[in-house]
């Protein structure tokens, strides 16, 4: 049996080009793995986007203002509503134009988004 290495790899990407090079994966065949949120200090989240196309991962880091919104790339990949409103919900970012928004109660949470940084 062969075995595959994944290769990843990593690029930065501006909020405003963010659409367009989803889409530009999407047309070379790419399959969207996942989409993570996490603090990066107290006024920014990064937003990793991770896909696959025959184990080569690409992943877009977007680095945003934790008061900016994002452009829901669910036009392009539906199933990315799941991960728009997790990350919605756990750090109140906001997702513009999302194909299925559960407007903050996706998670039965104890505190209203838990991960916003507090300042």
């Amino acid at each position: 049996m062969e075995r595959h290495t994944a290769v990843q790899n990593f690029e930065a990407v501006n909020l405003s080009d963010l659409i367009s090079k989803v889409g530009d994966l999407k047309a070379d065949g790419y399959r969207l793995v996942q989409i993570c949120g996490v603090n990066l200090d107290d006024d920014t989240y990064e937003i990793l986007y991770s896909f696959d196309k025959d184990h080569i991962m690409r992943n877009l880091r977007l680095d945003i203002a934790i008061d900016e919104e994002v452009e829901s790339i669910t036009g392009i990949f539906w199933p990315a509503f799941i991960y728009e409103n997790e990350i919605h919900d756990l750090f109140g970012v906001k997702f513009n134009h999302s194909a299925l928004d559960y407007e903050g109660t996706f998670f039965k949470v104890s505190e209203e988004t838990p991960w916003k940084v507090k300042k």
